[in-house]
């Protein structure tokens, strides 16, 4: 009896280990919120990773730098303020600049050394000698184009081979490139003192300036060769910004950055063409249009000298 006793209780206690050990299991078990739960928080986990990168890109991008463009240097020839012609003689001397250069002869230095001895005063004049008493040169004038003094290499300069063209819609479209490229309207001479008016912000409340030393002003410049509405807007424009333009020539500084953006763009242009920059050229004709949120130039057409 004791045998099947012990036997009876030993079969309890594994039933009850059985059921403490399935009721351990039931306690362990996944249930259908802690399965929703870990989706949301993996979610979560996830979102926060990919915005958390997205920024650190963002910190590390930062702006797009522009990428700087070597300047291009040029050395067009120019006559400077002398007139313009075909040939560059030698101008031969007026007769007041002969008689310094002339070897005086046994008679005036005669004379020369009497006049001295009695203390007489003299001097000579043109009538004393044989050169033409005519002061006006024959000089045929001066064959480089202007500009600065000097030779020079065999080039057009870019205020003669430049052209810029805007393609605008009207006057405000206009004034905002201007602005865009930060183009500068002026005007100058007709008769009034001798300073150049400027106006700038034109697109929104034109601005004037003034330079009181025109020498001091480097930017290269164009003007409109034949009257068109471009032209009739640079008055309407500088005439808002107060500064009067009857009789005044009307004129466009380009500033530096964007005169050396073009420069690049054209020899690339010629290169691709197998010409020799700057040489080869003639005439390259730029045109603003709309380029995204701003605007940007392109060439439409460029020309090449003979014989280049």
């Amino acid at each position: 009896m004791s045998t099947i006793v012990e036997q009876e209780e030993k079969s309890d206690q594994m039933e009850a280990a059985r059921l403490e050990r399935e009721l351990e299991r039931e306690k362990l078990k996944l249930s259908r919120f802690d399965s929703v739960t870990s989706l949301f928080l993996a979610l979560i986990l996830f979102l926060g990773a990919f915005v958390f990168m997205m920024f650190v890109v963002w910190l590390l991008s930062g702006e797009p730098k522009p990428i700087a463009l070597a300047p291009i240097i040029e050395n067009p020839p120019g006559r400077g303020e002398n007139p313009e012609g075909f040939e560059r003689d030698f101008e031969p001397p007026g007769a007041e600049e002969v008689e310094d250069l002339m070897e005086p002869t046994l008679a005036d230095t005669i004379e020369a050394v009497t006049d001295a001895v009695s203390s007489v005063a003299a001097s000579l004049t043109t009538a004393d000698t044989n050169a033409t008493a005519s002061t006006q040169g024959t000089g045929q004038g001066d064959s480089r184009p202007p500009g600065p003094m000097g030779e020079g290499d065999d080039i057009i300069g870019r205020w003669e081979r430049w052209e810029l063209t805007f393609n605008a819609k009207g006057k405000n479209d206009y004034a905002k490139q201007l602005d865009f490229y930060k183009i500068e309207l002026a005007a100058f001479g007709g008769g009034g003192p001798n300073v150049i008016e400027m106006a700038n912000n034109l697109s929104t409340s034109p601005t004037k300036r003034v330079n009181t030393q025109p020498k001091t002003e480097e930017r290269l410049y164009f003007s409109w060769k034949l009257s068109n509405p471009l032209l009739q807007f640079d008055r309407q424009l500088l005439t808002a910004a107060g500064i009067q333009v009857n009789g005044r020539n009307v004129i466009r500084f380009v500033p530096k950055d964007l005169e050396n953006q073009l420069a690049n763009m054209e020899k690339q242009y010629a290169e691709e063409k197998g010409k020799k920059f700057p040489h080869s050229i003639a005439k390259t004709v730029f045109e603003s249009t709309v380029d995204g949120g701003g605007y940007s130039f392109s060439i439409v057409s460029q020309r090449y000298r003979k014989g280049y």
